[in-house]
C-alpha cells in the first residue's frame, strides 16, 4: 500500500507540475519522456513484485488447505509425525513472520482477531528450536535418510507432504544457531536442492544458503570444502562483502594445516597419545551406552538363549478375590533383575479419563536433581507430565489398588500416579529410577523407589521403546499393558541392571503413566536380606546379542 501511495503521489505531481508550466514550450515537455518512461518501469516492476508475491501467498495458501485437510482427517496420526508436526510449528513462526512481511495490513488484522479468541496460541521459537532438534534426534537414533525425512517418508513410507525449500532452510539456521552444524550442513544442502527446484519468493536466497554450506564446513573442521562453497557463492555473487573477507583466511589456514602435516611427516612433532583423563572416560563409556541404547530403539537387539528359555507366562489370581474371576496375565521379560508385563490391566474408559485429568495440568516433566534434590526440567527428558491422586476419584484409586494386586507391595509411600505424554521426538535418555548414594534420596516417601509400573496407555505406531541398556532388553509399548520391576536388590543397594530409557517417539502419540513404590510399608511383604552391591560394580549378566533374521 505505501508502495501505491507513492507512486499515485508521483503522478499526481507529474500532472499539477505539467499543467502549470509545461504548455508553454514543447523543448521542456520532451524530458518528461524520460520520466515517463521511468514511471512505466517502476509500474511495471511493481506490478510484476506483486503478481511474484500473490502467487507466492496463494502457493503458501493452498499448501496449509492442503495440510489442514489431510490434519483433520486423523489429527492423532498427522501430529504424530514428527515431520508434520515440525512444519506447523515453522508455518505459525517463521512462515507467518514472512507472510506478515508480505502483506501486513491484512496479516495484522487477522492474526490481532485470532489472538483475541482464548483457545488460540502461536508457538515460540523455543518451540520450533525444540522441533528441529526432535528430528535430528530422530535421524540419528534411527538411521533416516535427510533426503527422505525432506520428502515426508519415515523407513520408506510416505507420511506426510513433502517439505518445501523454506522448511529445510529454516531447519537447517536453527540447528546452525543451536551450534549443531553437521546437521545444519544436511538441511542446508536439501534447502539448495529443493531451491533450485521451486519457483517461489523466499526471505532468503541461494546466497544465503551457499553461505550458511560453506561456514558450516569450516566450524566442522572441513575449510577445503568450505573454501570450494565460499568459492561458488562468489561465482553467484562476486561482490559478497564476508565471502571475500573469508577466501584468504581459509586459504591461510589450509596452508597452516599442510605445514603442519609435513612436520609431523617429518617427526618434527610428538606423535605419543596424550593420558586419557577422567572426563575422556566418561564420554567414552557414555559413548558406548549410546551405541547400545540406539540399537536397542531400532530393536536390533535381543537377549541371550540362556535368558529366554528361563521364561515363563502364567496367571495372577491369589492376589485378591476378584481375581478367581478376571486374572492378570503375566508375562516375563528378564530373569535377575525381574521383568514382567502384566496385559490388559487398564481399560480404554479408564485411559480416557486418565487422559481428559491429565491434560489440564501438564508441565514439562522433569528429573531429580542429583545435587539438590529438586525437580528440574533437563534436555534428555523431553515430555509432559502431570500428577493424578487417589482422592480425586475413584477410577484413580482403582488403578493403585490395581498395582497392589499385580505387585503384592504396600501403596502406603507410593508416589502420586503420574501421567505422561511425549513430544515431537519424545525421549528420556537412560537413568535409574532409584537415588543413588550420592543423591539426595526421597526421604518424604520413606525410602528409595523399590519398584516402577509402567502403563502403557497407548500404542505406538513407530519407535517409543522402554529399553534396559544393561540388559540388552526392548519392550515396545502394548496398550493397556504394564511393565514391572524392582529397583532394588533385597538388601536395599540400588540394581545397576535396572537402568533404562524410553525411545524416541518416530511416529504416533506415546502415552503413559507412572506409580512408582517406595521402600516404606514393604518391610513384612519384602524383607531385606544381606545382599549387598558395590557402588559401580553390576553383576554378570548375560551379554545380549545382535538379532539375526530367521
Amino acid at each position: 500500500m505505501e508502495t501505491v501511495r507513492a507512486i499515485a503521489f508521483l503522478l499526481l505531481f507529474f500532472f499539477t507540475w505539467a499543467k502549470a508550466e509545461l504548455f508553454t514550450a514543447i523543448t521542456d515537455v520532451e524530458p518528461l519522456l524520460e520520466t515517463h518512461k521511468r514511471i512505466i518501469d517502476d509500474l511495471d516492476d511493481y506490478l510484476q513484485k506483486e503478481e511474484r508475491r500473490l502467487f507466492t501467498l496463494k502457493k503458501h495458501l493452498n499448501l496449509y488447505k492442503r495440510e489442514h485437510e489431510r490434519a483433520m482427517d486423523d489429527i492423532p496420526n498427522y501430529l504424530g509425525n514428527p515431520i508434520n508436526a515440525f512444519t506447523l510449528i515453522k508455518r505459525l513462526t517463521a512462515d507467518l513472520d514472512f507472510i506478515e512481511d508480505s502483506i501486513k495490513i491484512g496479516t495484522e488484522y487477522i492474526k490481532n482477531v485470532t489472538m483475541n479468541h482464548v483457545d488460540v496460541k502461536y508457538p515460540s521459537l523455543e518451540d520450533l528450536t525444540g522441533a528441529a532438534q526432535a528430528l535430528t534426534r530422530l535421524q540419528e537414533t534411527y538411521y533416516l535418510n535427510v533426503h527422505d525425512l525432506a520428502e515426508g517418508i519415515l523407513n520408506g513410507v510416505s507420511y506426510s507432504t513433502p517439505m518445501t525449500a523454506s522448511d529445510c532452510y529454516e531447519l537447517g539456521r536453527t540447528l546452525y544457531n543451536d551450534k549443531d552444524y553437521t546437521n545444519a550442513l544436511a538441511w542446508m544442502k536439501e534447502a539448495l536442492r529443493k531451491y533450485k527446484d521451486e519457483n517461489v519468493m523466499y526471505p532468503f536466497t541461494e546466497v544465503d544458503i551457499l553461505e550458511y554450506i560453506g561456514f558450516a564446513y569450516y566450524l566442522n573442521g572441513d575449510v577445503k570444502t568450505a573454501l570450494e562453497w565460499t568459492q561458488r557463492l562468489l561465482s553467484v555473487d562476486p561482490k559478497h562483502v564476508r565471502a571475500r573477507g573469508n577466501i584468504p583466511h581459509y586459504q591461510k589456514t589450509i596452508a597452516e594445516q599442510e605445514a603442519e602435516l609435513k612436520k609431523q611427516q617429518r617427526g618434527e612433532t610428538s606423535d605419543e597419545p596424550e593420558e586419557e583423563d577422567g572426563q575422556d572416560y566418561e564420554l567414552s563409556e557414555y559413548a558406548k551406552e549410546r551405541k547400545v541404547y540406539e540399537s536397542l530403539c531400532r530393536g536390533e537387539m535381543e537377549i541371550p538363549h540362556e535368558i529366554t528359555k528361563r521364561l515363563k507366562c502364567w496367571y495372577v489370581t491369589d492376589t485378591h478375590p476378584f481375581l478367581k474371576l478376571a486374572p492378570i496375565k503375566v508375562e516375563q521379560m528378564y530373569v535377575k533383575p525381574d521383568i514382567f508385563m502384566f496385559h490388559e490391566v487398564m481399560t480404554d474408559d479408564e485411559i480416557e479419563f486418565i487422559k481428559k485429568r491429565a491434560k489440564p495440568r501438564f508441565k514439562r516433566a522433569v528429573v531429580h536433581d542429583p545435587k539438590t534434590g529438586e525437580l528440574t526440567p533437563a534436555h534428555y527428558r523431553i515430555s509432559k507430565s502431570s500428577w493424578l491422586r487417589d482422592e480425586e476419584s475413584p477410577v484413580i484409586a482403582r488403578i493403585t489398588q490395581r498395582v497392589t494386586d499385580m505387585t503384592g507391595l504396600s501403596m502406603l509411600h507410593a508416589e502420586e500416579l503420574q501421567v505422561v505424554n511425549y513430544g515431537i521426538g519424545g525421549h528420556y535418555e537412560p537413568h535409574f529410577d532409584f537415588a543413588r548414594k550420592r543423591e539426595n534420596p526421597f526421604t518424604k516417601f520413606g525410602g528409595n523407589r523399590i519398584a516402577t509400573v509402567l502403563f502403557y496407555m497407548s500404542d505406538v505406531a513407530q519407535g517409543g521403546a522402554t529399553v534396559f541398556t544393561e540388559l540388552g532388553l526392548s519392550l515396545f509399548p502394548i496398550k493397556r499393558a504394564a511393565a514391572f520391576w524392582l529397583n532394588l536388590h533385597a538388601s536395599g543397594e540400588g540394581d545397576l541392571a535396572t537402568r533404562h530409557a524410553a525411545c524416541p517417539v518416530l511416529r504416533g502419540s506415546k502415552w503413559v503413566s507412572n506409580k512408582w513404590i517406595h521402600q516404606g510399608g514393604q518391610e513384612l511383604l519384602r524383607p531385606c536380606d544381606l545382599e549387598y552391591q558395590e557402588e559401580g560394580i553390576i553383576r554378570k549378566i548375560p551379554r545380549p546379542v545382535p538379532k539375526t533374521s530367521r
